[in-house]
């Protein structure tokens, strides 16, 4: 592109015609041949006669300024003026556009992509080969032309994590399969990453690399710990800089069920530092409320960390071994348990055996002493799993000779017979007082009232392991509390009972607080890699780069370990996972987490991502010229007597009224609705491919002709829908065609079509790519069609049987081919309970509609015909393709008798006919 005075031009040489412009001056001006003159007398009779009118021998000047205004206009217009041109240098050889397309880029995505759309604009005018490479989720690069790649813009997405090594490996071994040079545009989000040195040295040994990255910094949120009564919020920037203050948002349901921002808080950093720290005092059922904490303003995974049962609201089990039903409610030994946790806590009811299935976290046992084998079996493995288990001790488990011996799995230490008494009217000592909380205690920073004594006590048999486990003693150092881990859960005793026979600290707000730290110790506490040694976790929601949390789907499990010591990717992804009753929040930081910022070789380039918005101007100069040739030949209409000056003003005016004005037409949901309704219409799914999308349109177009030919169904002219914009519900059948760069669909979007899904609607999806893949994530068709189809409520799938109803809804059929053959296509899978009676050639199924089919065999090809019923596509050779194309015909009659009639050919009344049929 040239650039002159500011405006670029696509043609400048169209340019030169204004060189014409002095010449076709002269021949406008030009005078008029001189008349020929004849002697006529009578000529003597017209003189002194004047006309009212009179017409110019020559041009007059401002006609001809009009004139070479409107041919300079048409001149400029045909050389591509360009108004804000890019003045990037541009080269001649293949591009390859490199993103790191993380969350750290996440928050400026769209601003990345309006500069990646300039490029290709940019390199689609010098005609670059150009290829587009994302490192999170890298594939051998292609170059094609920049206008097949602008196409696909809309589907390329952050993900959740930086490159990994390995995945900078793959890069490195495809680029070495790219001949020849290429230059390099990397659009960088500012962080840096292992091996992101050897892939700068790969891409400058094979030509420039420029790099463009916003100036501002990315900033992330560490996963939130709770310590001390109080929520710590974490938040890192890569770069030291200026202070700067974020907000931090917590966000949670309120106890109407909707989501919403439960508090808010503002965050400093100072002047220089890279971290900044922020602590929130939260009520217990508020804090219980709170799903994720986010920084306002920034739409990436990393400004995002979720909670799990580490702030929810628990469920605890009460159990006592006795209860005095006949006295005062203030001296059972529940009451004031029950009182400390109905704000946080939802009680689960009944006996040892009963509450177990419930899986409650908490279960207590206030002066518990037996137990039956199977209620200590049951409740071990509970703790096991991760259960926390707290016990008060009292009168009976003093007289007990439980844990006297030998340590009890269910106590954290060995006790002495017998309670000891330090105060009261039978002892000779004083009551005693609480010692400070020592740091590794989980009641560590808690305030000691000074009316807080304990007056009886059991004892804690000395053994070397007793100084680890006490967390709480009394000020002549014996203990209070005492806790023992016991697999994925603990086990605590106080060593007091729960109500206020033996001490007063039931009767202070201490024992509120010690309780909650504990409850929260249980869930919050880290899951250590030895603890999680075989378990396996499965996915309940994961986050997109955005920070957006959709449903897992079928994503398989990951193992304990590897969830928590692995390293976010495309295997292990940020998001919600579950193993029983436990929930764990796997977040795109761990909580040692740092930001390193990226360091570019001294010779690499580095421009910012501000990108310039061109407008083109020929259309408005052309514009312009039609305007003042409508105004030249009025002028000219005029001045020849032929048109009055009044006339001539009116056309004028008249024909600027006329100018159309450039209305975006909206299409009418009202008019949409009729002509869905008003007769059978079949859909496909609009991917953004133009290529794709018509072969889609013939396809059903062909599939309606078939069917109107050979059945009593008339189908209307296919539609394209909008997932987005456009209502499902009027189609009985949509066709969806995979391409590896459609958008993902909204939320919205997704609920549409899982409600479509449940009205009986049913959704072919076609990856088209068997001739080179088979069915799953081995094409990158395949890949794309897991993403898609992840957040749909689809049931589990399996080939389609031999006995299937597709097999027989009007053709009997054992293959199912459109352009390409040979890969299994997928239905819903048939009950466990369906048998096949004795003497039935099928199994009964007649109440399973399949909602999906999913295939590759690129059906909408095969059916695909012109406006004048030609195929448009070949499909095999000679007689054996035709053969094919008539298969994937009758498929596609079967497909839609079965989605029109459900499973009506699996009664029992079509049996004889389809016995006769198959010969049997």
């Amino acid at each position: 592109m040239t650039v002159l005075a500011g405006i670029g031009f696509t043609a400048p040489w169209v340019l030169l015609g204004l060189l014409t412009l002095p010449i076709l001056w002269l021949i406008l001006r030009a005078v008029p041949p001189a008349p020929i003159r004849r002697l006529f007398p009578a000529v003597t009779l017209l003189l002194g006669l004047k006309d009212d009118e009179s017409v110019s021998d020559r041009t007059p000047w401002w006609l001809l300024l009009l004139r070479m205004l409107a041919a300079a206009a048409i001149i400029i217009g045909l050389a591509g003026p360009v108004l804000n041109p890019s003045r990037d240098e541009t080269g001649t050889g293949p591009l390859l556009l490199v993103l790191d397309a993380s969350w750290g880029g996440a928050t400026r995505w769209s601003s990345t992509l309006d500069q990646i759309d300039a490029q290709l604009t940019e390199a689609g005018r010098s005609s670059r080969p150009v290829s587009i490479l994302r490192l999170t989720e890298p594939e051998p690069p292609v170059f094609q032309a920049a206008e097949a790649w602008r196409n696909r813009l809309p589907g390329l997405v952050p993900n959740p994590w930086q490159p990994t090594e390995a995945q900078i490996d793959q890069v490195i071994a495809g680029l070495d399969q790219v001949e020849g040079g290429f230059d390099t545009h990397w659009f960088s989000d500012r962080l840096s990453y292992d091996s992101h040195e050897g892939l700068v040295s790969a891409l400058q040994s094979r030509g420039d690399v420029t790099v463009y990255q916003s100036p501002s910094d990315a900033l992330a949120i560490l996963p939130a710990t709770y310590q001390d009564g109080v929520i710590q919020i974490t938040v890192l920037r890569a770069e030291p800089g200026p202070e700067e203050t974020v907000t931090i948002l917590a966000q949670g349901r309120d106890p109407a069920g909707t989501a919403r921002v439960l508090q808010s808080a503002e965050l400093a950093f100072e002047a220089g530092a890279t971290e900044a720290q922020i602590e929130l005092a939260l009520p217990s059922e508020l804090r219980a409320r709170i799903t994720r904490f986010e920084i306002q303003g920034q739409k990436s995974a990393g400004a995002v960390t979720l909670t799990d049962d580490s702030l929810r609201r628990r469920e605890v089990a009460l159990i006592a071994g006795t209860v005095n039903r006949e006295g005062l409610e203030l001296l059972s030994p529940l009451h004031y348990l029950t009182q400390v946790l109905i704000p946080t806590a939802d009680f689960v009811e009944g006996g040892l055996l009963e509450v177990l299935p419930a899986n409650p976290d908490v279960i207590v046992l206030s002066d518990v002493a037996q137990m039956s084998d199977t209620e200590q079996a049951g409740l071990i493995q509970w703790v096991e799993q991760g259960g926390l288990l707290l016990r008060f001790a009292g009168p009976r488990m003093a007289a007990s000779d439980l844990g006297r011996d030998e340590e009890d799995t269910l106590l954290p230490v060995r006790l002495r017979s017998g309670g000891r008494t330090v105060g009261g009217a039978m002892s000779w000592g004083e009551a005693k007082t609480l010692a400070p909380f020592p740091e590794a205690s989980p009641f560590y920073g808690l305030q000691i009232p000074g009316d807080v004594v304990v007056s009886t006590q059991v004892m804690a048999q000395p053994d070397p392991n007793l100084a680890d486990r006490v967390i709480a003693s009394l000020s002549d150092g014996t203990p209070l509390v005492t806790r023992k881990a016991l697999g994925l859960g603990q086990v605590v005793l106080f060593h007091v009972t729960a109500d206020a026979e033996w001490s007063s600290l039931p009767l202070s707000g201490l024992f509120v607080e010690m309780l909650d730290r504990l409850a929260v110790a249980s869930a919050a506490k880290s899951r250590q890699v030895d603890q999680l040694q075989g378990t396996t976790w499965e996915p309940v929601q994961i986050m997109d780069g955005f920070g957006v949390l959709s449903d897992a789907g079928t994503l398989a499990g990951v193992d304990g370990v590897e969830l928590v010591s692995g390293q976010i990717g495309p295997d292990i992804r940020p998001g919600l996972y579950e193993s029983g009753k436990q929930k764990l929040a796997r977040n795109v930081l761990a909580e040692d987490a740092t930001l390193r910022p990226v360091v570019w070789p001294a010779g690499v380039p580095i421009k910012g991502q501000e990108v310039t918005t061109e407008t083109p101007l020929g259309g408005l100069l052309l514009s312009l010229a039609l305007i003042l040739l409508t105004v030249d030949v009025i002028a000219s209409l005029a001045l020849s007597g032929r048109l009055g000056m009044a006339k001539a003003t009116a056309v004028a005016l008249g024909a600027l009224l006329l100018v159309p004005e450039a209305q975006a037409q909206t299409p009418d949901d009202t008019d949409f609705a009729l002509a869905a309704t008003q007769e059978l219409v079949l859909a496909h799914v609009l991917t953004g491919d133009a290529r794709v999308d018509d072969i889609a349109q013939a396809g059903l177009r062909g599939l309606g002709q078939t069917l109107f030919f050979r059945t009593s169904v008339e189908p209307a002219e296919p539609f394209g829908v909008d997932l987005e914009r456009d209502e499902l519900a009027f189609f009985p059948l949509l066709y969806w065609p995979i391409t590896p760069d459609q958008s993902q669909p909204s939320a919205e979007a997704y609920a549409k079509l899982n409600a479509y899904l449940r009205s009986g609607g049913m959704i072919l999806f076609d990856t088209r790519d068997a001739d080179i893949a088979g069915f799953g994530a081995s094409s990158p068709n395949g890949r794309k069609l897991q993403q898609l189809a992840a957040p749909l409520n689809i049931p589990a799938l399996e080939p389609i049987p031999r006995d299937h109803v597709l097999t027989r809804t009007f053709y009997l059929l054992q293959d199912f081919p459109g352009r390409y053959s040979g890969t299994e296509v997928w239905v819903e899978a048939a009950p466990l309970d369906a048998e096949q009676i004795e003497g039935m050639p099928f199994r009964n199924l007649n109440d399973n509609v399949t909602p999906v089919v999913i295939g590759g065999n690129d059906w909408a090809g095969a059916w695909a015909v012109d406006r004048n019923g030609q195929a448009l596509l070949p499909v095999g050779r000679g007689y054996a393709g035709e053969r094919q194309r008539e298969l994937a015909n009758r498929f596609g009659v079967n497909l839609v008798m079965h989605v029109l009639t459900g499973n009506y050919k699996s009664d029992q009344v079509h049996v004889p006919a389809l016995l006769d049929r198959l010969g049997q």
